[in-house]
């Protein structure tokens, strides 16, 4: 049942791209608007944030497809779903495991774009957008999406928690401990 579920969303990602990018796009603005001295908007139908409205260094910035964290995530729920195909009795590790290298892609690309933001309003609008987005934006994008992969991955195929194995089975002096190390 949750394979189809998986399926579902990553399709449903791809599909509806644009509404994400529009709540991406609302989300930096808010962020953005809680760290900066000067005027933030967003125009969510374009997927376009600005800042600096008022100051020195205003600008827009279009999220693209690219720039998405919902292209990093649709791997990891193809992946998801392969998973709980070949092994159904970890469904519950791999959806939490999902869950969380989600929120840290979103975070992610989200302190990716605050980066940004500073860079431009520090060093101006060219030397900031080219070190915000070319140089550092992608150091970030690529460290964050390393980590959440390996979260993914320990979550969802960790083994789950020892169990108990008794030393002399049935014996009045088993307590139940476990001989296993690790």
């Amino acid at each position: 049942m949750l394979v189809p579920v998986f399926l579902v969303v990553a399709v449903g990602l791809v599909a509806f791209l644009s509404a994400y990018r529009s709540a991406e796009t609302g989300l930096a603005s808010v962020l953005t608007g809680l760290v900066m001295p000067h005027g933030t908007t967003s125009d969510t139908a374009h997927q376009t944030f600005y800042f600096g409205l008022g100051g020195p260094h205003p600008l827009g910035l279009v999220l693209t497809p690219e720039c998405t964290s919902a292209l990093l995530i649709v791997p990891l729920v193809v992946v998801a779903s392969a998973m709980v195909a070949l092994r159904p009795r970890i469904a519950r590790r791999v959806v939490v495991s999902l869950l969380i290298a989600s929120a840290v892609l979103i975070i992610v690309n989200q302190l990716r774009l605050l980066l940004l933001v500073a860079l431009v309003q520090w060093l101006g609008t060219d030397t900031g957008y080219s070190w915000g987005h070319t140089m550092l934006g992608s150091l970030v994008s690529v460290t964050g999406g390393a980590c959440a992969i390996v979260l993914f991955v320990w979550g969802a195929a960790r083994e789950g928690h020892p169990r108990r194995v008794p030393t002399n089975p049935g014996s009045a002096d088993d307590a139940g401990t476990d001989d296993r190390v690790g």
